[in-house]
């Protein structure tokens, strides 16, 4: 009998890579599929049918003609805005000045010198040498050397003995600009022209909210109205701007909108049944006495909305392409199977959130969660008093809507994704993929 033939061994060039035959979830797309399936890779799902195309604008075109109709009746008469507060009374000037040694702790008093080109009472004042009074909270934060500071000149105080200049707060223009020019070159860096389409819808969300949503408040218009039409206008301008004119976006917005509505509907049922006033800050007090058609608590429940609008937009966005690319991996999967297989992506995401949504609110509040810490009333009293239970609502408000878009916004996607079979295929047999 001859012996065993030995097995063939690889040459050189063989062992930098070896032939693999595409997983079974991306060359079947399903366990049910002919097993002939699998000598093809399958690309970018096909892209929405006529149909899809046509009941998505159906729904979204008139969502959009509400939206600018809200717009426009709720858009503020010029005459009918308050006026702008002065920063400083009559007499007394803001400036700018730099610190030039230490605070002297006994007196408050902080020595700067005056940016050139500073005016104060009617004289030029820039570069002069001055003391700052200081308020003993900051004096104990401390100042250094070189520190930019906001300082208010009272002219009433001036030759009374004491400095006519009393500290506002520190000038953080260079920090913060550098921060934001930061965020632009990472944001452009990694996400190339997307992420210069993203930071012009940002752009855009900003001059909706400046130029409608502020003043339309201050005027007493609408708060839910108010919210509903900016977080409307800012989602058709963001999603589109971000990501293009495409179906899968279309399916984002509309989820979006559907999760928006939710949103609003449980903020205007939480904030009336928990009573949450809004009057929990300063500004909250003496803002009504500017703008008397001022409704606190619709300011309350607009923000609970607008708050919502971020979160949503995430899910939305990311179930949504999550739909199309497994779609495009798995190609002859039935819509069931596409929800399902989406769905585990969105459980994973509805974990992460909620946490983000949670941690995001302990950062902002620590203080007052000390205060609770070292109160000596119970957690559920403290939980449900002030301006903590605004937050609590806030939270739980905005993360039912971001829960429940999440199926909705995938459910939508499976139905409007190009049906089994669809996606575009490119044969390629076999995958050659570096050897380990």
């Amino acid at each position: 009998m001859s012996a065993p033939t030995p097995p063939e061994t690889p040459g050189r060039g063989e062992r930098r890579t070896r032939s693999r035959r595409v997983p079974d979830v991306l060359a079947r797309g399903t366990a049910r599929t002919p097993a002939h399936a699998h000598a093809h890779a399958h690309g970018p799902a096909a892209p929405a049918t006529r149909r899809v195309r046509v009941t998505l604008a159906a729904l979204l075109v008139p969502a959009l003609l509400v939206t600018l109709a809200g717009l426009v009746a709720l858009w503020p008469a010029a005459a009918d805005v308050p006026a702008r507060i002065p920063v400083a009374a009559e007499g007394s000037t803001v400036l700018r000045a730099a610190v030039t040694g230490p605070v002297d702790e006994a007196t408050s008093e902080v020595p700067a010198r005056l940016d050139a080109g500073s005016r104060a009472g009617g004289e030029d004042v820039g570069g002069d040498a001055i003391t700052v009074n200081a308020p003993p909270e900051y004096v104990a934060y401390g100042f250094d050397e070189g520190d930019r500071l906001r300082v208010l000149y009272i002219a009433e105080a001036a030759g009374a003995g004491g400095t006519p200049y009393v500290f506002m707060d520190f000038e953080r223009g260079l920090p913060i600009g550098v921060l934001a020019v930061a965020y632009a070159v990472v944001v452009l860096a990694v996400a190339r022209w997307r992420g210069l389409a993203a930071l012009a819808g940002l752009a855009g969300a900003f001059v909706v909210i400046t130029s409608f949503t502020l003043p339309a408040l201050l005027t007493g218009q609408n708060a839910l109205g108010v919210a509903l039409v900016t977080s409307s206008l800012v989602m058709f301008v963001v999603l589109y701007v971000a990501h293009g004119f495409t179906a899968r976006t279309s399916t984002a917005l509309l989820g979006t909108l559907v999760g928006l509505v939710l949103t609003a509907v449980l903020g205007w049922w939480g904030s009336g049944a928990a009573n949450i006033t809004g009057l929990t800050s300063e500004e909250s007090l003496w803002i009504p006495q500017y703008a008397p058609e001022l409704s606190i608590r619709g300011v309350v429940l607009c923000g609970i909305v607008l708050a919502g609008m971020g979160v949503l937009n995430d899910v939305t966005i990311t179930q949504a392409s999550a739909v199309w690319e497994l779609r495009a991996v798995a190609p002859l999967a039935t819509r069931r199977e596409l929800y399902a297989r989406a769905m585990r992506i969105g459980r994973d995401h509805i974990a992460s959130t909620v946490y983000t949504i949670a941690f995001a609110y302990v950062g902002a509040a620590l203080p007052l969660l000390m205060a609770v810490y070292l109160s000596d009333q119970n957690l559920a009293t403290s939980l449900t008093s002030g301006e903590i239970a605004e937050e609590v609502v806030r939270t739980l408000v905005g993360s039912i809507g971001l829960v429940l878009a999440i199926p909705i916004t995938t459910g939508i996607a499976a139905l409007t994704v190009p049906g089994a079979g669809s996606a575009r295929s490119v044969p390629v047999g076999r995958v050659e993929v570096p050897a380990t």
